[in-house]
């Protein structure tokens, strides 16, 4: 059967493989059939680098080494008969006896080709399998004794085999179909009917299975139907090759044509925009420059600026980063490079507009004026750094707006609440994707000057995690004196804040960094009383409420004390918040009414205010009198202003067990065990059998059990109570007590005293027990907060129970044995 097969050319130096010549071959199958008995039992070897010669199959080789080329024209001038062996590693120069693979094929030389380079090619015919059983020479080359392999067939008819070599045909056809091959080959392989030569024929010639160390695998494999199956095993992995191959080739070409398409439309649009007047890239760039111009920065900025849009203008405008680039350009513009606004220097305009837009605040108000007397004065003074901080409601974020207003300022507001990345503070680099400034030159941007108004709203609520802590950041912010030379990731130049005058919001300063707190002057602002809310309600409230709803002034009527019920009876906070958001419910009542032309009473009853905001949610926190033994009355401080906190205690027969209820924190709870000790210890001063101790079980209690409750002030509070259930003695009336304990006795002082004293003015609460240490808070307060209260100041628990507890017992008292 003629046949043209595709061989590959093998050199000795490892290189070239990939290039291949076609020789037309006769393959005759009676031409291979040699007598084993005809063989010799010992073959000079051929040792071969890249190559390996199957029984039945046609191949030239290059030989190149001297040794092997006198071996070959040696052989050719005899019986022409010789071993082929593959080296184990191709790199080997010279190989010894241990470098041979012990598995090869017996070769006819079927013709020598002299090369013009001084080598030759020997066009081999494999013959028949063998083992090197023993190398005896290996000079003037190899020579071994070999014994002779025959395959192993298996039984025909075997529909198994017969499968692995349709699925052989098969792969191997899909493989030439996607590969640079001719038609002549598919044709060769379809007409292949010897099981045998089709095998080996794939494995060698083929240029399917580059892997020299696969050909010697299946070289050694003696059963056809396990060669066959190694076969298919290489042959699908090649295919699998093939497609990947083919695939890539394909999206390179696909993104080759597009980059072609795309530079042709680029240039033809570079043509069109050329001949319309010009290019929109060059056009940005000089408006850039013209924008530039009119800009107040240092020459740093500048040279910088000038560098940065030379770097553009290198660019091509198709490319991502010319977006990029020209966005960070626009930035460096829309920034207010030393464009600073004229404050308003008029204190007595400034005082007016501050009492305007906020009753009350006099200690906050009185700063700002401060602050603008001596810019007055001295025209030179780097902005303050306040911190306001309060409960909710109190008006602490509007009051910055007014801030600015009275001072001739532009306002910026960043809320912090929840903020929990560094970058968000001084941005990102802009070599990120995505990048953009912080948010300090975000609103700095915004208000286009560089000195506003900027609040920090709730700076107790920044968070930290692994992308940093923003409030580490905000140290170079608010320090006066670094934040001259403030740097911005994104932006990349030092911006000057010290102009700028922040003010920052918090309601629990607990939570804020320390080194933070440092940094910023702390202004208090405590809840109102309610004669405050309600001229508040009055003058700004009420007002705002009917514009925002379409309705006249004049046409409703809130007084005095419908305002007062709807404070008592309807909000419970410090500020004023939910009181708007009560007024507001009223008005639209009345927008509807009046939309709907319906009549309409103008002055406001109660009546009408429990018809439109419902029954009463809150009560008045109100004394519950000292008709019992073991009930105290304390102050205790929230984030929502003061209230005032029962103590309930009560004794119950039993081995001296303390219970304590109420949600308490575990502060509470150790002021509760301090309490008890020290009166245990203090028995016999206050007339108190010790045997009790043992006999009664003790029930402290803090009502409101769904509201979780701690601190330490309500140390004395405890202590009192305690001593009253167990000497059975009233508590003097209308009174209300807060302090910390310790286990000497020592009352020590604590904080939130003024929301304290307007939580017992709200209650009726006449006198207050405080620590001596606090006395110096109350002279702080004004007057009008603690009109109609008494303050009792003591430094021990005993003067304590000295003042608060009466000699006389309440009435039913429990006999104590």
């Amino acid at each position: 059967m003629a046949i043209d097969i595709k061989l590959r050319q093998i050199f000795p130096d490892g290189d070239d493989l990939e290039s291949v010549n076609y020789i037309p071959l006769s393959y005759d199958e009676d031409s291979v059939k040699i007598n084993t008995k005809d063989l010799p039992e010992s073959l000079p070897l051929l040792v071969v680098r890249n190559s390996v010669l199957f029984p039945e199959i046609l191949i030239p080789i290059t030989v190149g080494r001297e040794k092997s080329i006198n071996l070959v024209r040696e052989v050719y001038s005899k019986s022409k008969i010789l071993g082929t062996v593959a080296q184990s590693d191709s790199k080997i120069e010279n190989p010894t006896k241990k470098d041979l693979n012990r598995i090869g094929t017996v070769a006819r030389i079927f013709k020598i080709l002299e090369m013009p380079d001084g080598a030759i090619t020997a066009v081999l015919q494999g013959v028949k399998r063998f083992e090197i059983k023993d190398v005896i020479d290996e000079e003037p080359y190899f020579v071994a004794d070999v014994k002779y392999l025959n395959d192993e067939k298996p039984k025909l008819p075997n529909e198994a085999y017969d499968a692995i070599i349709s699925s052989i045909k098969d792969i191997t056809l899909q493989i030439i179909r996607q590969s640079p091959m001719p038609q002549e080959v598919a044709f060769a392989i379809k007409n292949i009917e010897n099981r045998s030569f089709l095998i080996n024929y794939i494995g060698s010639n083929l240029d399917l299975t580059r892997n020299v160390s696969d050909q010697q695998s299946l070289l050694e494999i003696n059963n056809l139907k396990e060669r066959a199956l190694k076969l298919l095993e290489i042959l699908q992995k090649e295919l699998k090759q093939v497609e990947i191959k083919i695939d890539i080739q394909r999206k390179v070409r696909y993104e080759m044509d597009q980059q072609q398409r795309e530079y042709y439309l680029h240039q033809q649009m570079k043509t069109i925009q050329d001949e319309l007047g010009g290019n929109p890239a060059d056009q940005e760039i000089t408006e850039l420059r013209e924008q530039a111009k009119t800009k107040k920065w240092n020459a740093e900025v500048g040279e910088f600026f000038e560098k940065e849009i030379t770097k553009l203008e290198r660019m091509n405008p198709n490319v991502g980063e010319f977006s990029v680039q020209l966005n960070y350009l626009q930035l460096m513009l829309d920034l207010p490079w030393n464009e600073y606004t004229e404050d308003q220097l008029d204190i007595k305009k400034a005082e007016k507009i501050l009492n305007e837009d906020h009753y009350g605040l006099d200690q906050v108000k009185d700063r700002i004026l401060e602050y603008l007397a001596v810019i007055k004065l001295k025209n030179d003074l780097k902005s303050p750094i306040i911190c306001l901080y309060g409960p909710p409601g109190v008006g602490k974020t509007s009051l910055g707006k007014s801030i600015a207003r009275a001072i001739g300022r532009q306002f910026g507001r960043i809320s912090l609440g929840g903020l929990h990345d560094e970058a968000e503070i001084r941005g990102h680099r802009k070599t990120y994707i995505g990048a953009m400034p912080g948010r300090i030159i975000q609103t700095i941007k915004r208000c286009k000057s560089a000195n506003p108004v900027i609040i920090l709203d709730e700076i107790d609520k920044i968070g930290s995690d692994f992308r940093g802590d923003p409030a580490s950041a905000l140290l170079e912010v608010l320090d006066p004196e670094q934040n001259s030379t403030f740097h911005d990731n994104y932006l990349d130049l030092n911006f000057d804040l010290s102009k700028t005058m922040f003010i920052t919001t918090a309601n629990n300063t607990s939570t804020i960094n320390s080194a933070l707190r440092d940094r910023m002057e702390m202004i208090p602002m405590s809840g109102y009383l309610v004669e405050e809310k309600i001229e508040i309600a009055k003058k700004h409230l009420i007002p705002k409420q009917l514009e925002l709803h379409g309705i006249k002034l004049g046409t409703i009527e809130f007084a005095s004390d419908i305002i007062e019920t709807i404070i008592e009876s309807y909000t419970k906070e410090s500020g004023v918040r939910a009181l708007d958001k009560q007024i507001a419910k009223v008005a639209r009542y009345y927008a509807k009414q009046i939309a709907l032309s319906e009549k309409i009473t103008a002055k406001i009853s109660k009546q009408k205010i429990t018809e439109i905001l419902g029954v009463p949610k809150f009560t008045k926190d109100e004394y519950q009198g000292n008709d019992f033994a073991g009930v105290v009355t304390g102050l205790a401080w929230t984030e929502l202003g003061g209230e005032i906190l029962f103590i309930e205690t009560s004794l119950s027969k039993g081995k001296g067990k303390l219970t304590i209820t109420g949600n308490l924190g575990e502060v509470m709870k150790e002021s509760a065990l301090l309490a008890l000790e020290y009166i245990k210890s203090h028995a016999a001063k206050l007339d108190i059998n010790n045997d009790i101790f043992e006999k009664w079980d003790i029930h402290l209690h803090v009502p409101e059990g769904a509201i979780p409750k701690d601190g330490p002030s309500a140390g004395i509070t405890m202590a009192t109570a305690l001593a009253s259930i167990f000497t059975q003695r009233k508590v003097r009336k209308g009174i209300a007590m807060t302090g910390e304990i310790t286990l000497r006795g020592k009352v020590l002082p604590v904080g939130g005293i003024k929301e304290k004293i307007l939580a017992a003015k709200r209650a009726g609460i006449s006198e207050i027990v405080l620590s001596k240490e606090n006395e110096k808070d109350i002279s702080e307060i004004k007057p009008v907060y603690i009109k109609g209260l008494k303050f009792h100041y003591v430094d021990t628990i005993l003067d304590v129970f000295d003042f608060a507890l009466l000699k006389e017992k309440v009435k039913n008292a429990i006999k104590l044995e």
